[in-house]
């Protein structure tokens, strides 16, 4: 529920549990924890939870969490935390209902700006990425969005966090698939901040750790969450328990096992660091049987994202969710309604870090285009949240005795002061032209508008301000764990 402040905030918010539903799913969880348990391969964090009072097999990698070790990690749970930009700027606050939107993440393909055809991305695309997303006003983060395949697999996670200090200034949600690339990954963090303490002071990269559904966690995803409470680099919890297939097949009885399996991960985040920053996240999905598929874009996924946003803030955790994204192959009417509702369901309950922006396909694909069109969606989203509030409306007198008079209000001190912070105004990828303008202007498609604004943006981008002596220093990083791999040189770009 919102807090005493926010209840004068004209706000909207959307809930779909009660407070004695959010009580059962957490006591259900608990109790799955305490008697059947997860799994850890981890002997490090195995050992951890045994000095803890978990009751550990160290032989089965076998865990029972006691209400005792998960009362403790909760409380010891930050309630928010900022993210920074590379200059150190404040950008995200983690608080309340406060949303902010992020680029989906580790797409496999690109959709082709000219051929609309997907294939592998390279670095001159990952580049492309960079230069549009730091221009687009609605989304405050960019991430680590698709995996170039023009270099080493082996560095492919941190060759990705590598470009996106080097060309955009906003803060990274991103993530490490090997342990080895964690290290990497948070040296080139501190070289933008100076030193480890600055990192910790002001956080530039959030770090996704999946746990492996149903109750389990692989050595490298729980490696990584205790590397990242080490270092208080935030982590979001990516529990992904599939309706129907690797869930119970109802709404509720998946947000039990997503709720167990994300308390797991806070429980290793706390016993490692107390108060390390954490995001209570997901990207469960339902599973639709006649295809084999597990579609982002269904209600049902989007009404799991929005409920488990609930429990994690009832549990006083700010939250995270793969939402406001599509599973169409190109950027159809499909694409706009399936990204539209879940950026507005989204928005609406006051999920803390919207993850999906640019995905198509099953989370396996972006496009810029899409890219394009979602800062919009995600404009419109932002608005909504603001509500409906009195804008020096009363007495409304005046206002109608200056209408009559003028037979109009267009340039009326009111509308002036008020215009752009009342209205909310797209760019040229929407079209709000009356027919016979459209015409005269072309008769473009959607498509057409958007691939025309992405390349007028990537034309009049304007380079990272991150000092020259850090770029270098980020290079030289990269360069060396390149060599470690095997290549002889990282691909040419500039800077």
């Amino acid at each position: 529920m919102p807090n005493s402040n926010e209840m004068f905030n004209p706000r909207p918010v959307l809930k779909f549990l009660d407070d004695s539903i959010i009580k059962k799913i957490i006591t259900e969880a608990r109790s799955i924890l305490g008697n059947l348990g997860v799994e850890i391969h981890n002997k490090e964090i195995l050992s951890m939870l045994h000095d803890h009072g978990a009751k550990v097999d160290m032989t089965k990698g076998h865990v029972l969490l006691t209400d005792d070790v998960i009362d403790d990690a909760l409380k010891k749970t930050p309630r928010s935390f900022k993210l920074y930009d590379v200059l150190g700027n404040e950008t995200h606050d983690f608080s309340g209902y406060e949303v902010h939107f992020t680029p989906g993440s580790a797409a496999l393909n690109i959709l082709d700006s000219n051929t609309q055809e997907i294939r592998r991305p390279t670095t001159e695309d990952y580049v492309r990425y960079a230069k549009l997303v730091s221009q687009l006003q609605n989304i405050a983060s960019q991430s680590t969005a698709f995996i170039p395949a023009d270099v080493h697999e082996h560095i492919s996670d941190s060759y990705r966090l590598y470009l996106s200090l080097l060309y955009c200034e906003k803060p990274v949600v991103t993530g490490a698939f090997t342990v080895e690339a964690f290290t990497v990954m948070k040296e080139l963090q501190v070289a933008v901040r100076g030193d480890e303490d600055g990192l910790a002071a002001k956080p530039l990269a959030v770090f996704s750790c999946c746990p492996t559904s149903p109750l389990k966690w692989s050595e490298v995803t729980s490696q990584n969450v205790v590397d990242c409470a080490r270092f208080s680099i935030p982590v979001e919890f990516i529990s992904m328990p599939l309706s129907g297939f690797m869930a119970p097949v109802t709404l509720v009885g998946t947000l039990v096992q997503h709720t167990a399996e994300t308390l797991s991960g806070i429980v290793i985040s706390q016993l490692t660091k107390p108060g390390a920053p954490v995001l209570y996240g997901g990207s469960p999905a339902i599973f639709d049987v006649r295809y084999e598929t597990t579609p982002m874009g269904a209600i049902g996924t989007q009404m799991i994202d929005c409920a488990y946003n609930e429990i994690g803030k009832y549990l006083g955790i700010p939250t995270q969710a793969y939402i406001s994204l599509s599973d169409a192959k190109q950027l159809d009417a499909q694409a706009g309604l399936e990204s539209s509702m879940g950026a507005t369901l989204a928005a609406l309950a006051g999920i803390n870090n919207i993850s999906g922006p640019g995905m198509l396909d099953f989370e396996s694909c972006q496009s810029l285009e899409k890219l394009l069109l979602d800062n919009e969606i995600c404009g419109m989203a932002l608005r909504l949240t603001k509500g409906i509030q009195p804008k020096e409306d009363f007495p409304a007198l005046p206002r109608f005795e200056e209408l009559l008079k003028e037979q109009h209000l267009l340039i009326s001190e009111h509308t002036q002061k008020y215009l752009k912070e009342e209205l909310y105004f797209p760019g040229p990828v929407i079209d709000r032209a009356n027919r016979p303008r459209w015409q005269d202007e072309g008769s473009s498609t959607l498509l057409q508008r958007a691939q025309k604004e992405v390349e007028k943006l990537i034309e009049h981008y304007a380079p990272s301000r991150l000092p020259d002596t850090i770029k270098r220093e980020l290079t030289k990083i990269m360069s060396e764990e390149a060599r470690r791999c095997g290549m002889s040189d990282l691909p040419r770009i500039d800077v």
